[in-house]
């Protein structure tokens, strides 16, 4: 047996969406799903029904959307020991967002980011007191802070 081609066991990945009230979620999300799947990496959006239906929307084909689940179906699902995830991504921008944050952590075996925006982004880093890597950045309407502290920490490549 040749051991060159052995393969490696995929990884996955949680993307844990709060209320998308602040604009840049959809689209931080939807650029993150692509850069999972270019390094090979399954991502799973969990989230509450608008925030899943704004990206289904913008992806109607499904080119980057995969898999969908209700957020408390997908904390059933790890808490009942039925599946789990390598890495876990919780975009946050109020205090819910922490508190999902803090329940995927005591949960779920995942790596843990935080992706922190919004007008009171740092108050937000602040009052985080559990392991994870923060990403964080001032981001309302433009993505694009967030996008590059993004590829600055490459969470797909660890």
């Amino acid at each position: 047996m040749d051991l060159a081609f052995e393969e490696k066991p995929q990884r996955s990945a949680l993307l844990v969406l709060g209320c998308p009230q602040v604009p840049v979620q959809t689209s931080i999300a939807l650029y993150l799903i692509h850069r999972l799947r270019q390094e090979g990496i399954i991502p799973v959006v969990a989230g509450n029904r608008s925030a899943v239906t704004l990206l289904v929307v913008a992806d109607p084909k499904r080119h980057y959307l995969g898999e969908a689940l209700n957020l408390d179906h997908a904390i059933d699902q790890i808490m009942e020991k039925k599946r789990d995830f390598d890495l876990c991504f919780v975009f946050i921008h109020n205090d819910a967002g922490v508190s999902y944050a803090a329940t995927m952590g005591a949960i779920s075996k995942a790596r843990l980011y935080t992706i922190i925006y919004g007008e009171h982004y740092d108050q937000i880093v602040a009052s985080i007191n559990f392991p994870c890597i923060n990403i964080a950045a001032k981001a309302v309407h433009n993505p694009m802070p967030l996008k590059k502290m993004l590829d600055e920490v490459a969470p797909w490549a660890a």
